[in-house]
């Protein structure tokens, strides 16, 4: 099966992807393109799959360049690809021939451009992260080597959908201890669960921030195993472990 690659116009001409699970070597609960070395797939198949990941950004694999994602507001510059991937969960950089490149599988992966300054980023940003300030401090990091904030765009790939992600009280209390007005991103759910909207909450933070444009691709990881890995769907099936979606950006 042959790669499956998403793409968002307004991050062209930037070569980009958000990888689906189509096109990769692992087999089991795995199947597909698992790009997580944090997973307990064969370290030698994930190697395999992140090489077809580099390939096809026209990379060697080296300069495919993720982090030790830990669920912060942590931003790194990054000028070469690291000896030993540093924790944080976002990366930004204006140097041609790097690959940015974000692990998830239900938190938002978020690709950012500058394409006049020549200045790119990406975040991890799950529920933890974005109310911290990931995608806001990804934004100030842009700005630090060049770019503009009115002229980058942001896409928010592949993440849970409301219609997916039920929470319990503390979970809301603890957005709108943060701002009452993050309750409007919680539906009803059943009893007393909610329905918490993350690629909405994301939109609203990053468009408060005065990013240029922001947009979701609108894929629910949850609701579609064929295509995409879920954490919480393999939760919920009892599986022992899940495999980790990349998504990635290059100048």
């Amino acid at each position: 099966m042959t790669l499956e690659i998403l793409t968002a116009d307004t991050l062209a001409p930037l070569r980009h992807g958000f990888f689906t699970r189509h096109g990769g070597a692992s087999s089991g609960v795995f199947k597909g393109l698992n790009c997580g070395p944090g997973s307990s797939d064969l370290d030698e198949v994930v190697r395999i799959n992140r090489a077809r990941v580099a390939a096809a950004m026209n990379l060697e694999p080296t300069d495919l360049v993720s982090l030790r994602q830990v669920h912060s507001a942590e931003v790194v510059p990054v000028a070469q690809p690291f000896d030993r991937p540093p924790p944080a969960d976002a990366m930004v950089t204006a140097t041609p021939g790097i690959a940015l490149a974000v692990l998830t599988a239900d938190c938002q992966p978020v690709l950012f451009a500058d394409t006049a300054a020549g200045v790119i980023g990406a975040a991890h940003a799950g529920w933890r992260g974005a109310l911290d300030g990931v995608l806001e401090a990804t934004l100030d990091a842009m700005e630090t080597l060049g770019a503009e904030r009115d002229n980058i765009a942001a896409v928010i790939g592949p993440t849970i959908s409301q219609r997916a992600y039920e929470v319990g009280p503390d979970f809301f209390d603890t957005f709108v201890s943060a701002d009452p007005d993050y309750s409007r991103f919680f539906g009803n759910g059943p009893g007393d669960r909610l329905m918490f909207d993350l690629p909405g909450f994301g939109l609203h933070r990053l468009r408060r921030a005065g990013v240029g444009h922001a947009e979701w691709t609108r894929h629910c990881t949850y609701s579609d195993p064929d295509r995409f890995f879920s954490y919480r769907r393999a939760t919920h099936a009892g599986e022992a472990d899940y495999g980790r979606l990349i998504s990635t950006i290059r100048l």
